[in-house]
């Protein structure tokens, strides 16, 4: 039983509010498909055939940067994936909004537009406080429920995520109650393991990795480090790499902040740590290039992708695991040269028989990406932030907002 209400508790034939997340890559500006559409059309599908009048809200990028950009291509793409029209209004919660929310018929879909472009969504406050907002005061006397199934932004207190659950009966939606379940019980479901448990980290922050360790040392046997943090790790010990060259900017400030407690770590936990071996980087002719990390000399070159030595030293690893969790990429998978290790890392847990849970975001869009079967894991995270504050136990507050709702 979840511990929130969810939609099999929703009466039919009411006025919905529905937040989802659909911020997506932007490319010359056009929005690019992805999964997350495909996730969240099953509960905007499920409200529209129960017969509710369904109002979408989603966010898109951030005020200044290039990606913040209007939802109206959203709705296109959404609704190819719902297999129903979505309408589109250019207001959050203006008179056209307003307007356009009355006139709902039962069954059909609206979409707002990008929650950011109003000046309540992003300050992060209480939820009393964003309950009390012009956004939420505006809107909520128009709808019967509320519901929330963006998990990817539950650890964020915005008003569109926190406000409306206090000024609205308040349901979780099938991705917040499906990646809540799986990704807050994480820590449990290695402890029911029988076997190994092992757990890949990757990305580019050392200090997601160093969270991911000390929340679940306890019942991790092996962690297999890539990314970044795998250098920076292996820096610590001493070998040159894991520094900033050429226009990169991402490695000296990341040790500087995390250089003590790394090697802390290193001593407390080398049993439970597997380190790359070696590296891939761009070849004089622009191809993937491998190097052994015994060869690396001196930090005159950036690396890209754990090397092939390394995939053959971690899949056995992961063949001999009964449960394997996944936070980051180990490469920079979006360069097909250096998705080698994200692939076949990827590929030899999907044939693992095992507990397995990928995550975040932009890992669960490398299976799509390199074509690999969705049905061979467990379960598969959209979600970055939330992701990782669940692994390493923080606070969901805009998943705990609901559950206050329903204890209430």
């Amino acid at each position: 039983m979840s511990a929130f209400n969810t939609l099999d508790d929703l009466t039919p034939g009411q006025r919905v509010l529905v937040r989802i997340d659909l911020n997506s890559p932007v490319e010359d500006g056009e929005v690019q498909d992805n999964n997350r559409f495909d996730r969240y059309s099953e509960t905007v599908r499920e409200l529209a055939d129960d017969d509710h009048r369904v109002v979408v809200m989603a966010h898109q990028g951030r005020p200044g940067r290039d990606t913040f950009v209007s939802l109206e291509q959203h709705a296109e793409i959404l609704s190819e994936h719902v297999g129903k029209p979505v309408e589109f209004v250019a207001d959050t919660f203006g008179d056209d909004a307003q307007e356009a929310i009355e006139s709902l018929e039962a069954g059909e879909i609206l979409m707002l537009e990008n929650t950011r472009m109003t000046d309540d969504e992003l300050p992060e406050k209480s939820p009393e406080e964003h309950a009390e907002s012009e956004f939420v005061q505006t809107l909520a006397p128009l709808f019967d429920a509320y519901v929330n199934d963006a998990y990817s932004v539950a650890h964020r207190a915005h008003a569109s995520t926190v406000g409306f659950p206090l000024a609205l009966p308040a349901y979780a939606g099938r991705v917040m109650q499906t990646e809540y379940d799986y990704n807050t019980g994480v820590a449990e479901k290695a402890q029911e393991a029988d076997g190994q448990v092992t757990m890949v980290v990757g990305g580019n922050k050392s200090k997601d990795v160093i969270g991911v360790i000390d929340n679940l040392g306890h019942v991790v046997d092996n962690f297999l480090l890539g990314g970044l943090p795998g250098q920076l790790f292996r820096r610590a010990q001493g070998h040159p790499i894991g520094y900033d060259v050429g226009d990169m900017d991402l490695l000296d400030d990341q040790y500087e902040e995390t250089e003590e407690t790394i090697k802390d770590i290193l001593d407390e936990k080398s049993d439970q740590l597997e380190l790359p071996v070696d590296f891939a980087y761009k070849g004089e002719d622009g191809e993937r290039a491998e190097i052994a990390l015994d060869d690396i000399e001196s930090k005159e070159m950036e690396y890209f992708d754990i090397g092939h030595d390394t995939i053959d030293k971690y899949t056995p690893i992961i063949r001999e695991s009964e449960a394997i969790f996944v936070k980051g990429a180990v490469g920079v998978f979006e360069d097909d040269r250096f998705g080698d290790g994200t692939k076949e890392l990827l590929r030899a847990i999907g044939e693992t028989d095992c507990l397995s849970v990928v995550g975040g975001g932009d890992t669960a869009r490398s299976i799509t990406k390199y074509g690999l079967d969705e049905d061979d894991y467990d379960h598969i995270s959209i979600a970055g932030g939330a992701y990782l504050n669940a692994l390493t136990g923080q606070e969901l507050v805009a998943a705990q907002v609901l559950i206050d709702q329903a204890d209430r």
